[in-house]
């Protein structure tokens, strides 16, 4: 596979997974349904451990423009390739929500809940408070990158060939994925990944899905603007320490 392709790819099988284990608990009539935090945060792992196996060895697994953001300002990864990035990110993770929505269809009609529905696609806060929404989103992405950061030394070797996310070996990364989810994640649902938010919502605003409710468009720009903070000050932070 091609980097983009990878990209796609792999993002695809994350949200796939992630917002698969979200319907799974979320959803009425599902055998899942109600089954709690812990299954979330663990699927959530077990959905970025997927998508790092596939991708890790043909992009890196950045799987998240946040992770390819930091990666790009802390000089390990090539500005030029950051657009191509995002767009597979954002493409894979909207065919996972998709494909979430298709295969859940009835339980998404025996659901009465419309905040329920939408919280399958994307995150909203338990409490609303942009400060500290935005703040949780900051730190949560602060941890995540500055971890890729620091254990991985990513970069591009001299043979041309990405070292980046996947050169952690997959399960590393799914830890530190579910040590967030475990810790830092009720408050908002940790989003940490603005294609895990973004890709996921504009799917729920566009398939028929009876009484959705609100897309939550007035929120949505916290898990795209505090990753990318968090990221750019994790890049800072760690070659400040260097």
């Amino acid at each position: 596979m091609t980097p983009f392709v990878s990209e796609i790819v792999g993002t695809f099988l994350l949200i796939l997974l992630g917002c698969g284990v979200n319907a799974n608990v979320s959803l009425q009539k599902t055998y899942g349904n109600g089954s709690g935090w812990i299954v979330i945060t663990t699927g959530w792992a077990f959905a970025v451990y997927t998508g790092v196996v596939v991708a890790g060895p043909h992009s890196g697994a950045h799987l998240n423009p946040a992770v390819t953001v930091g990666l790009a300002v802390a000089g390990e990864f090539p500005w030029n390739t950051v657009p191509s990035y995002i767009l597979a990110q954002f493409a894979g993770a909207m065919l996972g929500a998709f494909s979430v929505w298709l295969m859940n269809k009835d339980h998404f009609d025996a659901t009465e809940d419309g905040n329920a529905k939408r919280g399958v696609f994307c995150n909203a806060p338990a409490i609303p408070n942009t400060f500290l929404n935005l703040l949780t989103e900051i730190l949560g992405t602060f941890v995540l990158v500055f971890a890729v950061l620091y254990f991985t030394d990513a970069v591009i070797s001299t043979d041309n060939t990405i070292i980046g996310l996947g050169s952690l070996g997959a399960l590393p990364v799914a830890l530190i994925v579910w040590g967030i989810g475990l810790s830092l994640g009720g408050t908002t649902g940790y989003a940490i990944n603005p294609a895990r938010d973004m890709g996921p919502r504009i799917i729920h605003a566009l398939v028929p899905i009876k009484n959705k409710g609100s897309n939550g468009w007035g929120y949505s720009w916290i898990p795209v603007v505090g990753p990318i903070l968090g990221a750019t000050l994790a890049a800072v932070m760690a070659m400040v320490l260097q």
